[in-house]
């Protein structure tokens, strides 16, 4: 297994937000980096996400302008997964389907060194069965980001049942190289964040559904209640209720009728309101 210190390069296996996000906090704390998605348009898209951010994070004087264009440089797009077979440590940010993250991985195994470890920043899917699509599951560590990357402060490892501890100690410490905070998780479905988190936007959207309170007073109260930044309702649209429907079919599907999705979600999904990125969800947005 490759030390912490050996890591120079990283590979970023998709760069939808998850992706784009962790390439650019990658790049930005001296890493180099290759992101690969399977379209063109998608890498390209990604790359423009990334620019957009980073100038974003220089008009707020987070970053000076050198600094964010250090990072942009450092980053090359691709559509070839080959062009990450010499990375030090790759981290995958997919769909959120266990066929495709096996296809993924399985690959990955195939073309890196064998002592590179392969990270998933899958948010609900077992570790353990996407080490199994390699013959190093004990170099299979889960790295999910919170989203949006570039601004939120944790990264929650999560540990198959074959991880070696050399690698959670990895994973640590990379996150700790990013100025992240982390959590350790068992291999458990939904791990910590979604376990709780999925439950509480299906309800949150259930109560809106039957009346209880308009979208804004549903997500006012919650926010002014509880002292969190966005309510359930806000929060769905800003992570996609694609998303927040696939995390919630995982999770009803290992652990039963207490985590079955919201109908007025499956609803929106049908309809392609899917929230911020669509510019419709359970609020308009603009552009």
């Amino acid at each position: 297994m490759r030390e912490r210190s050996d890591i120079e390069t990283v590979g970023v296996v998709g760069a939808g937000n998850m992706g784009n996000g962790i390439a650019q906090v990658a790049a930005t704390y001296g890493y180099e980096v290759v992101m690969r998605d399977i379209e063109q348009q998608y890498v390209e898209n990604g790359l423009e996400e990334i620019e957009f951010s980073l100038d974003r994070l220089v008009a707020r004087e987070t970053l000076t302008r050198e600094e964010a264009d250090a990072a942009r440089e450092r980053i090359t797009g691709t559509t070839e997964l080959s062009d990450i077979a010499k990375v030090d440590l790759v981290v995958e940010a997919v769909i959120e389907e266990m066929d495709v993250k096996k296809e993924v991985f399985t690959e990955l195994d195939r073309i890196t060194d064998d002592d590179v470890v392969l990270a998933t920043n899958t948010s609900t899917l077992s570790i353990t069965s996407i080490a199994a699509a390699t013959d190093r599951p004990e170099l299979v560590v889960g790295l999910h980001f919170m989203n949006p990357v570039p601004i939120m402060d944790g990264v929650e490892v999560v540990v198959g049942e074959k991880t070696a501890d050399g690698v959670v100690d990895l994973a640590h410490g990379f996150a700790a190289d990013l100025e992240k905070e982390t959590w350790e998780s068992e291999d458990k479905p939904g791990f910590v964040v979604n376990r709780v988190l999925i439950p509480w936007i299906n309800e949150g959207i259930r109560a809106y559904d039957e009346g209880v309170a308009s979208k804004e007073d549903m997500d006012r109260g919650l926010k002014l209640g509880t002292n969190v930044p966005m309510g359930p309702l806000e929060l769905a649209d800003h992570v996609g209720l694609d998303i927040v429907l696939r995390a919630s079919e995982t999770l009803h599907e290992e652990l039963g009728d207490r985590y079955k999705p919201a109908y007025l979600l499956k609803r929106k999904v049908e309809a392609g309101d899917l929230g911020k990125k669509t510019g419709s969800g359970f609020y308009e947005y603009g552009e």
